[in-house]
């Protein structure tokens, strides 16, 4: 792409994206120091993607997805996951109605544009698996109809690392339709006390103003399309993905001769799916559409990568005994490739 076309673009994308401040300024008027969770939800619904979260209870991830929808002048959803859940609780089922003898779809509660799927992993695989084709297609099929998912569609997923008796993992080829897995840590001191300040009283009913519409969502998604990626941050994107498959061959490019991987043999069992590679394309344009760029640059792809690949990484029995997480794989893996 010639400069002049890149400023052309810059110019556009700029225009395109000057809705997000005013949404993360709203959002940020009911939360508080969550910025980087704010940016992963946005960065979700402008890539068309769909996040998997783990943390504590209590750190407000309901108030964030029903404010983000709020601020969207959009529709919002809770469906909380149990071991009798089943999965007409969450696309809907079709009701018999006697008076004219026929059939009615009556919709479940994924019909809304955010969905917040709390504590997936209580619920047994064959309600999780209800949520796949919803999640991919963005249809479900009802009594042999299909219906169309609301646009856009975005379902957050909520996993509680502390109590695992009564769960039931997520299946890889569900982990693997999220888009970012997320961490969410306890916030600062300083965030705490004005998260304490804000909600501590009774009676306290805090909803935000719509400030942005569905609309711009829609039409942001068409802008990351056209964010410039040179040719050389996708090499560096192949080179990260391949590297996570160290048993597989290391079919890195010949700008990463002589980096010294051979350490992940033992410690990766599985590596990430050429899906992985797709999202951190994606992940890394619009996050340069977040900032208003018209172009990738590497810091995208370095600060995006652990959320996009830390869920699909399964590592071996040696590297869990040694006490090594995804992350850490992945830090390594960064330290090691050249950035472009």
């Amino acid at each position: 792409m010639r400069q002049e076309e890149i400023q052309e673009l810059q110019y556009k994308i700029s225009e395109a994206s000057a809705f997000i401040r005013p949404l993360r300024t709203e959002i940020g008027r009911i939360m508080a120091g969550q910025e980087a969770l704010i940016d992963r939800v946005l960065l979700a619904l402008i890539s068309n993607g769909h996040l998997l979260l783990e943390g504590v209870p209590g750190l407000a991830k309901t108030l964030l997805i029903k404010t983000v929808a709020q601020a969207l002048d959009g529709t919002f959803s809770r469906i909380q996951f149990t071991p009798d859940l089943l999965p007409s609780d969450v696309i809907g089922t079709s009701i018999y109605n006697q008076n004219d003898h026929t059939f009615s779809v009556k919709e479940g509660p994924v019909f809304a544009n955010l969905v917040l799927a709390d504590e997936i992993n209580r619920a047994p695989s064959k309600v999780q698996s209800a949520l796949l084709e919803c999640m991919q297609e963005h249809q479900v099929t009802i009594a042999g109809e299909t219906h169309k998912m609301p646009e856009p569609f975005l379902v957050l997923a909520t996993q509680n690392p502390i109590e695992q008796e009564g769960t039931y993992p997520l299946p890889e080829a569900q982990v693997d339709r999220f888009m970012f897995k997320l961490k969410v840590d306890y916030p600062s001191r300083e965030a705490e006390r004005t998260v304490i300040e804000r909600m501590a009283h009774t009676g306290l009913n805090l909803k935000a103003y719509s400030v942005a519409k569905l609309a711009d969502i829609t039409g942001a998604r068409e802008w990351v399309d056209k964010v410039y990626m040179d040719e050389k941050i996708l090499e560096y994107i192949l080179d990260i993905v391949i590297a996570t498959r160290p048993k597989h061959g290391l079919d890195m490019s010949s700008r990463q001769n002589g980096v010294k991987l051979d350490d992940l043999s033992e410690l990766i069992q599985f590596g990430a799916s050429p899906r992985a590679g797709i999202a951190l394309a994606i992940a890394a344009k619009g996050q340069a559409f977040l900032e208003g760029r018209a172009y990738v640059i590497p810091q995208d792809v370095k600060s995006l990568a652990p959320d996009v690949l830390r869920h699909r990484l399964v590592l071996s029995y040696e590297a869990e005994a040694e006490g090594m997480s995804a992350d850490s794989v992945i830090a390594h893996i960064l330290d090691q490739l050249r950035t472009p």
